[in-house]
């Protein structure tokens, strides 16, 4: 069994494993296709905001809302996918 100390200290490295991790996955590293392809999805968010209405645009906003109705799964989905689940679409 670990100590309590122990299990602070793993949680602690853990911690700063994942936060290393994300520094060093940035967008100028990624491969033209990706970088392309998340552009791509920045215009497509950028156009449903443009283009107003009352329904949650972004994924972020549709995951609050799973998070709200308790939705399994919804870690795992998509924009689309919440959508659907949600019945916006």
């Amino acid at each position: 069994m670990a100590t309590k100390k122990q299990v602070t200290a793993a949680k602690r490295n853990v911690k700063k494993a994942q936060a290393g991790a994300k520094q060093k996955r940035s967008i100028a590293s990624m491969p033209a296709g990706t970088r392309s392809a998340l552009g791509k999805q920045g215009a497509a968010v950028a156009q449903r905001k443009r283009s107003g209405g009352s329904s949650p645009k972004t994924r972020q906003e549709l995951y609050d809302i799973a998070k709200r109705r308790n939705l399994a799964g919804r870690s795992k989905m998509g924009r689309d996918e919440l959508a659907r689940a949600l019945g916006y679409k």
